[in-house]
């Protein structure tokens, strides 16, 4: 092969791993970074001290922990917490409820309570994702999450901690309508993320091996990689 277009075939190459690096470094980030359920709960982690993270669940919570309440079997009007209108003496507790369920997102319970709840969520949708054959809407399992707390009110020495019943309950996360084209997004990613660096590192070495100046094709692609 001439010098010459050795040398051009050479910057090609070159060109075209410096171009693919910084797109196939991302892809694998992506792709093996985004599965690994423990250094997404340790990301998600410090948002359990968040002050509007706090309120959303005492909202939530408490509006729940209301909704269970029977005062006769009958609604009158009342407070609407949570977008549920509340009987008269249930608008009387909601604050206290509120105020019960807030002072609960400051213990250490709750901390496990939100690390496990981020684990099992994780899982369930990454389990989705990988599983083709897994049809209909994603649900996750609460008693992973309740059982956390159990133990950890238990540790704690609570009173009547033991007592706490342990009951699945599934809870929705993605509709069926939604898994089809985030499984084929993932599918896509775990793709890139291998052979995009593949292909960086075999264009690179393939265009040092065919140039004339090899130390100044290496000079190049060291350049262009931390460039890129």
């Amino acid at each position: 092969m001439p010098p010459r277009l050795r040398s051009a075939l050479s910057a090609v190459l070159v060109a075209l791993s410096c171009f693919l690096t910084p797109f196939g470094a991302l892809a694998a980030w992506a792709a093996y970074g985004l599965t690994d359920s423990g250094r997404y709960v340790t990301t998600m982690a410090p948002l359990a001290a968040n002050p509007d993270v706090r309120n959303v669940i005492a909202d939530t919570v408490g509006a729940g922990i209301l909704r269970e309440i029977q005062v006769g079997g009958v609604q009158i009007g009342g407070a609407r917490v949570g977008g549920v209108r509340m009987s008269a003496t249930q608008g009387v507790m909601a604050p206290f409820v509120h105020d019960a369920v807030r002072s609960f997102t400051k213990t250490e319970a709750f901390r496990v309570a939100w690390d496990e709840g981020n684990r099992v969520t994780h899982e369930a949708v990454l389990h989705a994702l990988q599983d083709e054959g897994q049809p209909g809407t994603v649900t996750v399992d609460l008693a992973p999450v309740t059982a956390s707390v159990k133990h950890q009110l238990a540790h704690e020495n609570v009173s009547l901690a033991n007592n706490i019943p342990v009951q699945h309950t599934r809870v929705e996360l993605l509709p069926a309508g939604e898994l089809g084209p985030l499984r084929r997004e993932f599918h896509v990613l775990e793709v890139a993320g291998f052979w995009l660096p593949v292909a960086a590192a075999v264009f690179a070495v393939t265009g040092i091996a065919v140039a004339v100046r090899r130390r100044r094709a290496i000079t190049a692609t060291a350049l262009g990689t931390a460039l890129g």
